[in-house]
């Protein structure tokens, strides 16, 4: 990839197709909390998307909790992300499953600027 976008491509990160099991957490119609084994089958920086057997309204916010073992021995690894928080952007029907389009409501990497500097705040610090 060069970095530049083609004129519908309006994604910011790159996507990763890797199948990952995660859990799908959030609240029906009725404001019942469920949980549900899925699976993500690309994901970036920005959102994945993720493979489910229920509907879900575009509007939902949900919750994801990437599974894994125990790793005490690596106490001195790089802090890694678990727990998602995403909004549902859009379902489509595919053969039993919905495909769900999740964003995260907060990228796991900082947005790059255009020349690889990072900027600088204008606002006073407080």
């Amino acid at each position: 990839m060069n970095g530049s976008r083609s004129g519908t491509e309006r994604r910011k990160w790159a996507r990763l197709p890797l199948a990952i099991p995660v859990f799908v957490r959030s609240r029906d119609e009725k404001g019942k909390e469920f949980l549900e084994f899925a699976t993500a089958l690309n994901v970036s920086a920005g959102g994945m998307l993720v493979a489910v057997r229920r509907i879900f309204p575009s509007v939902r916010h949900v919750q994801l909790e990437i599974p894994s073992a125990p790793v005490a021995a690596l106490a001195q690894a790089p802090q890694v992300s678990r727990n998602l928080r995403a909004k549902a952007v859009r379902t489509t029907p595919e053969e039993g499953y919905y495909l769900l389009g999740l964003k995260f409501l907060r990228p796991l990497l900082r947005m790059p600027s255009a020349n690889g500097v990072r900027r600088r705040s204008l606002a006073p610090a407080q």
